[in-house]
Parts: C-alpha cells; structure tokens; sequence
C-alpha cells in the first residue's frame, strides 16, 4: 500500500464514522467524506493539468481540510509542498494568499478568496480510481523528498510503538502541520477518531479531553509532560511521531 491507501484503509469499515473534528472550524471530516473528496478532488487535479511529479504548495492550517489537501495531490501523483510560497504547478489554500509569494498557474481555496477558485470546484463526478504505485510524495524545501514508500514504511512502524485503536479518540494538540498530519494519518490508518485541538493549553486540552472522552493526546514536549498522570489519558510527545523521519 502507498502513503494514501495507508490513511484510507480503514474507511471501508469506518464509513461515515468520524475521521477528523476540527474544534476551530466546527467541521466534522467521516472516513467516507475523507475517501470521495481525496479521490474526486486529485481527479479534478488531473483534469487542471497536474501530472505525476508536479509540485503543489498546500498551505492549510491544521485541521479536516488539511489531510484532504494533502492526499488529493499525492493520489493524483503530484509532489505537496508544505508552505506559503515557492513556485509550482498549483496551490491550494485555505483562506488567502500572497501573489507576489507564488508563481503557481492555479490555485484553489477552500474559503473564496480573490483570484483563486473554490476548492469545491474540483470535486469531480468520479473518482480517481488508482493514484501512484511508488514515487516522490512530499517535501518542505523543494530539496529533501519523501516519498510514498518512506512515509508507509514509516507509519507502519509508528503503529507498532503507538497502538492505537479504532475505539480510540486522539486529542491532536500539535501545532505544526506536517506533525499534526502525521498524527491524522497514523489515527486515520487505524480507523481511530482524531480531535484537532484549536490553541492548545494545558486547561483548554483536559477540558477537551473531558469532553471528548479522549484516550490520547499527542501534544509538544512541555504540555505533553504537564498532561501526565491522567489514568485514562496516554500521552505522546509530538517528536515521537516524525523522529523516525529525521525531523
């Protein structure tokens, strides 16, 4: 299985159960919304003319859109570019952009934001069926790739330090989104429920946990170490979830 196939595994049984909540924008992501946006969008990608290898700058905060932006470039064969300017085939945004900070030929918003179209609008009829079997997937500078096979690989061995289970409600209280993505993919793959916390605080996470009836909370090393004790609560350091990936 490739990065994406990994993170949409568990749909099939998971259906309209809840993949993501994203606390800031209330939205609620289920794993057979996740499945039909990813595969339509990367075939309207497709469409717009992205081929296998174009770059795509993602720059969408961490929350429900953000694994959806993600995973409809890399199932359409192109390369994310996580940031805010650069240039590259296409963006998508989540709310606004500087066009003197990119050179892209489209770029797509999930807000409506001028000079952009709506991401909406890639949503195609059907799907696209079958996205890369092998290839370069991601990359932060343009220079360091990591591809389908490093980014499976390495969720397949996450899942064996940190089991986690479809019953499972992962509070994500990272802040920066490759790692909060991480988080995301390695809760998706297992068909476990991931809460995004928005601003996270020691009180703002106990009470969401509360809330929430969580059993995990991935959260930076001084809030992860304030949120110890809790019996119920497992807690991860953050660094846990890419130190594997030499970052």
């Amino acid at each position: 299985m490739t990065w994406t196939e990994l993170v949409m595994a568990a749909a099939p049984m998971q259906g309209d159960q809840p993949a993501v909540s994203d606390v800031r924008t209330g939205e609620v992501l289920s794993y057979a919304a996740f499945v039909r946006r990813v595969t339509r969008a990367a075939e309207g990608l497709r469409r717009h003319g992205l081929r296998f290898g174009d770059h795509v700058i993602v720059d969408v905060p961490l929350g429900a859109a953000l694994p959806v932006a993600v995973h409809s470039v890399a199932w359409a064969g192109g390369i994310v570019v996580l940031g805010a300017s650069g240039s590259a085939r296409m963006m998508i945004t989540q709310r606004h952009f500087d066009p003197a900070a990119v050179k892209v030929e489209h770029v797509f918003s999930f807000q409506p934001v001028p000079g952009a179209k709506p991401f909406s609008g890639l949503l195609a009829e059907r799907p696209l069926e079958f996205g890369p079997l092998a290839g370069p997937a991601l990359t932060f500078d343009g220079v360091r790739m990591l591809d389908h096979d490093q980014l499976a690989g390495d969720l397949r061995r996450l899942a064996t330090r940190l089991v986690i289970s479809k019953d499972d409600i992962v509070i994500n209280a990272v802040s920066e989104p490759f790692r909060g993505l991480r988080v995301i993919d390695l809760a998706m793959m297992s068909g476990a429920h991931v809460v995004v916390a928005h601003e996270p605080s020691l009180i703002g996470c106990r009470v969401l946990a509360a809330e929430r009836r969580a059993t995990m909370v991935v959260a930076p090393y001084d809030l992860a170490r304030r949120l110890l004790g809790d019996p119920i609560l497992r807690v991860v350091d953050e660094r846990a979830v890419v130190s594997s990936l030499g970052l």
